[in-house]
């Protein structure tokens, strides 16, 4: 079976973060969320996984080095993701493909998702669930209707998730910038159906803005978010890096989380914090709310 992660994007939502690292690498307790993830598919039977980058693209050729069944396409210019995935063609085998973008944490079972593809038939599944925020997606009689910008209630949202027979890609100028979505519009207008899926019953985030990324360590801390198993064991609700440097005198309140050889200086105040990799907090700061991301 095969995937494709879209992690090419700037994720302009979380600057400053998104100067440091594109988006995907942003850490999930301490781990690259892109890993994760490739790790998570892996893990149910995908072995020929195409990962596209481009900001800051060097970071995740770097982290994707070497690893087996896993194949990096770099973009010199951003293409989207139809622009993305039409370039990928020809890593692609003749086969449905999962797409995932790379800035997804959820407990969407990808397998299922893929087997429900096969099963029915169609050119294009779109995962889809009813999450108010971003509901643009009209569903009828269990197929794709129509792709608005309006966002309603009525509505359903799309996750990130799809699978696609690759043929359907070969129409997509390649080189262009453009959006997968109106390929799929253009779909609909020659009458091709579009699947869909329900997940409503899983648990789903962008991370798009701080506060996001945030709540989803706060979940994943206080166990009201499922911890995927790739993570391994983690402690609760402070969960901190054996090789992190703590000083004396800190407290810490609510949950919070401190990456790989961080240094936390003495009389610190840590609540409902996020600390990255390799960053030292300087002695006596008080943190609350925030993701802290440089030294």
């Amino acid at each position: 079976m095969q995937a494709m992660i879209l992690a090419a994007g700037f994720g302009t939502r979380l600057l400053p973060h998104t100067q440091i690292r594109p988006k995907p690498l942003f850490p999930i307790l301490n781990q690259p969320l892109l890993l994760l993830t490739i790790k998570r598919l892996q893990n149910m039977g995908f072995d020929h996984i195409v990962v596209n980058c481009h900001h800051l693209r060097r970071q995740i050729v770097a982290a994707l080095s070497g690893l087996p069944g896993v194949f990096v396409q770099e973009e010199e210019i951003i293409l989207g993701t139809g622009g993305g995935l039409r370039r990928a063609l020809g890593l692609l085998r003749d086969e449905p493909l999962l797409v995932s973008n790379g800035d997804i944490y959820h407990t969407v079972d990808f397998l299922k998702l893929y087997r429900y593809h096969e099963n029915n038939g169609h050119l294009v599944t779109l995962a889809l669930h009813h999450y108010p925020r971003f509901n643009s997606v009209t569903v009828k009689a269990g197929k794709v209707a129509l792709f608005s910008n309006i966002v309603e209630t009525t509505r359903l949202a799309f996750t990130g998730l799809h699978v696609i027979q690759p043929t359907i890609l070969e129409e997509i100028r390649e080189g262009d910038n453009s959006c997968i979505i109106d390929r799929y519009r253009r779909l609909l207008e020659k009458g091709v159906k579009i699947d869909c899926f329900r997940t409503d019953d899983c648990y789903w985030t962008d991370m798009g803005t701080p506060t996001d990324y945030l709540a989803l360590h706060q979940g994943l801390l206080t166990e009201s978010i499922p911890c995927w198993q790739e993570i391994g064991p983690v402690d609760k609700p402070y969960y901190i890096a054996e090789n992190a440097d703590l000083g004396a005198r800190i407290e810490m309140n609510g949950w919070a989380c401190v990456g790989n050889n961080a240094r936390i200086g003495d009389e610190c105040h840590l609540e409902r914090v996020v600390v990255w990799d390799d960053v030292t907090v300087p002695s006596g700061s008080r943190l609350c709310n925030t993701i802290v991301s440089v030294s």
